[in-house]
Order: structure tokens, then sequence, then C-alpha cells
């Protein structure tokens, strides 16, 4: 399983709170329906006005492969439209991870 983990920087014209509703309601409603996503997380500061991002985002798939062929597919390119009006796309760093799991008390 592979994770891309990338940090989020709104756009100017969206508080903080604005951003987050949109991020984790409406636009959440588009991303959930990536082809092949296995997880989906969003995570906002405790403490916004302290930090320099606004939000994490995880997305879990298989493999490289699948993950390339969510946002290639009209789905992904739907989260990718909406992400950006509400957005600065790559303002935060983005990487692709291997996650080693070394405790899950869920």
């Amino acid at each position: 399983m592979i994770t891309l983990v990338e940090f989020l920087v709104r756009d100017d014209e969206y508080s903080h709170e604005e951003f987050a509703e949109r991020w984790q309601g409406d636009h959440a409603d588009i991303a959930r329906d990536l082809p092949d996503l296995k997880r989906y997380s969003t995570s906002v500061p405790v403490n916004p006005d302290d930090a320099e991002y606004d939000g994490v985002l995880e997305l879990t798939f298989e493999d490289g492969r699948a993950l390339n062929d969510a946002f290639e597919s009209d789905v992904g390119q739907e989260v990718m439209d909406d992400a950006a009006e509400f957005t600065d796309p790559g303002a935060g760093p983005r990487m692709v991870v291997e996650a080693t799991v070394h405790v899950d008390e869920t």
C-alpha cells in the first residue's frame, strides 16, 4: 500500500474555517469516489492560527499505478479541478510514502 500525503494551503479568499468546511464537506463527497481508493483521511490543525498549513491529506491506494490511474480518471480530474477552487495547488509539500505500522489500537 502507498499513501499520498499532502500539506494543503487554502486560497486567500477563504478563511481557515471556510476552507475546512468545503474540503471536508462537498470536496470529500467527490474525492471519496476516486477509483480504487483504499483509505481517505483529512486532518486540520488544532490551532490553525499557529500552523503553517491548513490541512493534511492522506489518500491510500494499493500501488503507484492505482494512484496514477485514479487521478487520470474523470473523477480524479473533477477532484483536482474542485481543489483548485479553494486551495493553492502545490503550495505545500507532497510525497508518496509506504507506511510501516508500529502500533494500531483502533
